[in-house]
């Protein structure tokens, strides 16, 4: 996500609240890919993520005038996504459809950081690359097993790659819950990766 000082952040956020079209524009630009990357994480259906990422931008251009720059304007924009992608999954696991989206389409888009050295866009020959995409699927397979709160800690913390101030400020946990969650997402992830490869991982 684009990141600005204070000044540029501020200046940016009082023309989204004057309705300014290009300013929508620029927002939309400067994060719609990694919020795509992780509702679709959070929910695992390419569809659905589409859906939900527009609806994203929806609500923050809806309620900006409730900004108040508290926290980076991307750190709200977090929080937006995950309640909207905590509130789609109850529905859809109430209307049994949250099914396991083609993870192939997505590869190009945005490819796991937490796959490191074996993404589709890192590897040359057509066989590694067969492999690249094997673990990559394993990989968010194992993810989308997870307990909700969990998946949620364990996205944020080594997909994205935020703070844990920050995720703190997202879920609206105490900074030692948020700790102990992604420590037991990562045990978690561990073990059900290595179910599903039927070995140990180091």
């Amino acid at each position: 996500m684009r990141d600005w000082d204070d000044l540029e952040e501020a200046s940016f956020v009082a023309r989204l609240r004057a309705r300014d079209e290009r300013a929508f524009n620029e927002l939309v630009r400067a994060y719609e890919r990694r919020v795509f990357g992780l509702v679709f994480r959070m929910l695992g259906n390419r569809e659905e993520a589409e859906d939900l990422a527009q609806e994203v931008f929806v609500q923050v251009f809806k309620a900006i005038d409730q900004f108040r720059g508290e926290a980076r304007l991307s750190t709200w924009i977090y929080r937006i996504a995950v309640n909207l992608c905590k509130n789609r999954s109850k529905y859809l696991s109430r209307r049994h459809t949250n099914k396991q989206d083609d993870i192939d389409a997505f590869g190009d888009r945005a490819p796991m950081s937490s796959a490191k050295g074996t993404t589709a866009g890192s590897i040359a020959r057509p066989d590694d690359l067969l492999v690249g995409m094997q673990v990559e699927r394993v990989v968010q397979q194992a993810i989308e097993s997870l307990e909700p709160e969990f998946r949620e800690a364990l996205i944020l913390r080594d997909v994205e790659d935020l703070s844990y101030e920050e995720i703190a400020q997202i879920t609206g946990l105490p900074d030692g819950t948020v700790k102990s969650r992604i420590h037991r997402a990562r045990a978690q992830l561990k073990a059900a990766i290595e179910r599903m490869l039927g070995e140990k991982i180091g």
